[in-house]
């Protein structure tokens, strides 16, 4: 019995990931495309729920050229914002603000890791999560953890499904920074 409990716990856990398989033109992307202005880093979010403390989806913000939100399996919308597979271009300041109180609320908060990366680093990043493409249903975690493991300075990072498991090995990467995003609505 509790075996089948914990198995639909992380069925649960893992429906917040859905699919976006359709991939935007270039063109498109270019003229949505937010060019960062401020120095070059990768932010883990993490999606927590607040009664079991467990990890309910996973994202990772990549600030290189341009910052996008590499949402594997997301639903994340707004005004603006333009999905193509799991990268949402446009990623301004405002959105992420969007993107962080649509995910937390009374029964989910939201942790954010940040840790800053060379130009070089950062650019990488944004290399491979353009080339992912859409992630399938309940694979954030481990198509994060994949793209991270591959990248100078993020070589301890395992391959997990597990939401929690990849914000407690992003925090022990040194320089990391933590915030915690909480609304009650």
């Amino acid at each position: 019995m509790k075996r089948l409990f914990l198995a639909l716990a992380a069925i649960a856990v893992l429906a917040g990931c859905t699919r976006n398989p359709e991939v935007q033109p270039p063109q498109e992307l270019a003229n949505v495309a937010y060019r960062n202005t401020g120095p070059t880093s990768l932010t883990l979010y993490t999606v927590i729920n607040k009664r079991s403390g467990a990890g309910g989806h996973t994202a990772l913000e990549v600030d290189g050229s341009e910052s996008v939100l590499f949402d594997p399996a997301g639903s994340f919308k707004a005004q603006g914002v333009v999905r193509s597979g799991d990268v949402l271009y446009g990623f301004s300041p405002s959105v992420e603000e969007a993107y962080q109180s649509q995910h937390a609320r009374s029964a989910f908060y939201v942790t954010k890791l940040t840790v800053p990366v060379t130009p070089e680093v950062a650019e990488l990043a944004l290399q491979r999560v353009k080339a992912n493409g859409p992630v399938g249903a309940a694979h954030c975690a481990q198509s994060t953890s994949t793209i991270l493991k591959g990248l100078p300075g993020f070589e301890s990072i395992r391959q997990t499904f597990y939401p929690r498991k990849l914000e407690s090995q992003f925090s022990a990467i040194p320089g990391a920074r933590s915030e915690t995003i909480e609304e009650n609505d």
